[in-house]
């Protein structure tokens, strides 16, 4: 079980994207490259904790710019946060993201993050 905290929160949200939904929803705009994040009660459930629990931390993520919410679309990652889901994928996890992105476009959202920190 991973630990509840903002860089928990990122690891449990690429094992969802990974190994539960096979897919990462990405929005490629001229702001940047943004990641859509699983709701608070999908990582809840994930992490069997109660959902309130997960609030306080997206709250911190909000506040150091990691996350935003966009209506009707759900939680995005801000470029910040983009970068710092990228490096869990690459770090953790890189051959199941290559395998579901692509190894073309996961080395390409690679380049863009790092050239955004």
């Amino acid at each position: 079980m991973v630990s509840l905290s903002i860089e928990g929160l990122f690891e449990s949200a690429v094992k969802i994207f990974l190994f539960e939904d096979n897919a990462v929803n990405i929005t490629f705009s001229k702001d940047g490259v943004h990641i859509r994040f699983p709701t608070t009660r999908r990582l809840a459930e994930y992490l069997e904790v109660p959902h309130y629990y997960i609030l306080p931390y997206f709250a911190m993520m909000e506040e150091q710019e990691l996350v935003t919410r966009a209506e009707r679309i759900g939680i995005l990652t801000t470029n910040k946060g983009t970068c710092k889901i990228v490096e869990v994928m690459q770090t953790l996890h890189p051959e199941e993201s290559s395998g579901i992105l692509g190894k073309t476009i996961f080395d390409e959202i690679i380049r863009i993050t790092k050239q955004q920190e």
